[in-house]
């Protein structure tokens, strides 16, 4: 996706984002010696990623423009992400950044603009935003559609280590609509992993959960899925709530009792608030019919 002002190309405020969650081993730089862990204050968080971009990245001009924003060859990069991440695994938060930053920069990523459509359309998934992305982006810019829960759902081309935002241009180019954009998007979500393993459990009050964690990118993204009613009503007993504070998580509940679902969304409001990527703080109300926002009583 794109700032506003911003020329198509790579999405560096939010729609290149690192494709799963790696676990990098110990600590060691290529020279032996043991990396430091990344500064836990905004600031200094910035002023370190702006100093190891420069330095794996000589080529690029890098400006620090924020407490959590650099302008890298004039196109703002925003680190909120990158800096929640790190925040996840902290005794590995240098190799993240410098993983990270490297699969930004790399030369696949800024060639999947010029990609030929009958590969990318290969490629083109589904992922939920919330719609406050727009308030730094340019929404003209960015390939859409609206969702329920003040979301929306965008489009990403799949990369091996990352995935880039489709834009407006490249949808046009392709001789796409949004709408046929979202088939194609769907169609691909629905082959790219064909069996789910989604994990139960039972609560004390009385109410049942399923998790999937894929950790692949796309678990929250499997709210999308048609089958998704027919997959989970028989454990959850009919309309069932679905819990997306960010993009690696999926959790569907029960609609009651009470207690339950009231402590499912005490819990979803810390993870929106702490984790990388974030969507919505609300549930999802998943019927035979589709999805909609839920409304606690």
């Amino acid at each position: 996706m794109f700032c506003k002002g911003e020329e198509p190309g790579v999405d560096m405020a939010g729609g290149v984002q690192g494709r799963r969650d790696h676990r990098p081993g110990p600590i060691v730089h290529q020279s032996g010696v043991c990396m430091a862990r990344m500064p836990r204050e905004p600031e200094a968080f910035s002023e370190k990623v702006t100093d190891l971009l420069r330095r794996l990245k000589p080529e690029l001009e890098v400006t620090l423009s924020g407490p959590q924003e650099l302008i890298v060859n004039g196109r703002r990069l925003d680190l909120e992400n990158l800096f929640r991440l790190v925040a996840t695994d902290e005794d590995h938060g240098v190799e993240i950044v410098e993983q990270y930053l490297d699969h930004l920069f790399d030369e696949d990523t800024f060639n999947v603009n010029t990609m030929p459509s009958d590969i990318a359309k290969t490629k083109i998934m589904p992922r939920i935003q919330p719609v406050s992305i727009f308030k730094h982006l340019s929404e003209e810019l960015v390939a859409h559609v609206p969702w329920v829960n003040d979301t929306v759902v965008v489009f990403v081309i799949d990369m091996p280590h990352m995935t880039v935002s489709v834009t407006t241009e490249q949808m046009v180019r392709w001789g796409l609509t949004p709408d046929k954009l979202e088939e194609v998007a769907r169609k691909n979500l629905e082959t790219y992993t064909p069996i789910l393993e989604f994990r139960s459990l039972d609560s004390h009050e009385g109410g049942r959960a399923v998790i999937l964690s894929l950790q692949d990118g796309y678990d929250a993204s499997r709210l999308l899925l048609s089958s998704l009613f027919h997959e989970l009503a028989p454990r959850l007993g009919g309309d069932f709530l679905v819990a997306t504070p960010s993009r690696d998580m999926f959790l569907a509940v029960s609609t009651d009792p009470d207690p339950f679902v009231r402590r499912v969304q005490e819990r979803v409001g810390q993870d929106f608030a702490r984790l990388p990527y974030p969507i919505t703080d609300r549930l999802f109300y998943v019927t035979r019919d589709g999805v909609a926002g839920y409304m606690a009583a």
